[in-house]
């Protein structure tokens, strides 16, 4: 659907400038009415009400009006850039309804960031003994990796990557945080081990600190 971005103006201004774009219109209207009298009998009773109707859509014509008063809209036409990791943590719940279909082969996945949408997951990617014992992974943090959103559905499907372990306990919340912002944590590669210095405890040398600034 397209994606409309409304102008920011105070509530307050809007409704004095409806009342001034009123008594503005109103000016128009008296400027552009033709005069009674000489005017009036120089030309016939269908062109006073011609003319009239001709002036009438001049002031309506919202380009006429000043840019205060116009609603400016827009539409996505490109995605530039993906920016988001699709990864979110969360929660997975069995579906409300155990009569459909989809109970039988998809669990709810509800991110904590209530920006991500809720992600329907295969129960094949959730534990084993997740459908008999749904309540054991109330509390567990999982990441979930979103793979598709099919327009006419309200929910998104995606894959469970991992458990995280117990919320509110340091270690998944701060895994889950860097894995959603995409942030590579995992352990240095030999390579850049090795140009670190390799006898410890290291001390700089006195000629060095004699180069430096000693910001401690």
């Amino acid at each position: 659907p397209d994606v409309i971005i409304e102008a920011q103006f105070d509530d307050n201004d809007a409704e004095h400038g409806q009342d001034h774009l009123q008594d503005m219109l109103v000016d128009d209207i008296k400027k552009l009415s033709l005069d009674t009298g000489e005017k009036v009998k120089a030309v016939g009773i269908n062109d006073v009400h011609r003319a009239k109707q001709d002036d009438g859509s001049k002031v309506n014509d919202p380009r006429l009006l000043p840019d205060k008063f116009l609603q400016r809209t827009a539409k996505v036409v490109y995605i530039l850039e993906k920016k988001h990791s699709r990864a979110a943590t969360g929660f997975i719940k069995l579906l409300a309804d155990k009569n459909s279909e989809l109970f039988r082969r998809c669990a709810m996945f509800s991110p904590v960031d209530h920006r991500v949408p809720r992600v329907y997951v295969s129960l094949a990617d959730c534990p084993p003994d997740f459908v008999t014992r749904p309540e054991d992974y109330s509390n567990i943090l999982f990441i979930c990796r979103i793979v598709d959103w099919k327009e006419d559905s309200n929910f998104a499907t995606g894959q469970l990557s991992k458990s995280l372990g117990q919320a509110g306990e340091i270690e998944p919340e701060t895994e889950g945080i860097l894995t959603e912002y995409g942030v590579d944590f995992s352990d240095f590669p030999p390579e850049a081990l090795e140009c670190l210095p390799q006898s410890l405890p290291w001390v700089i040398s006195p000629g060095e600190m004699a180069k430096r600034r000693d910001l401690r």
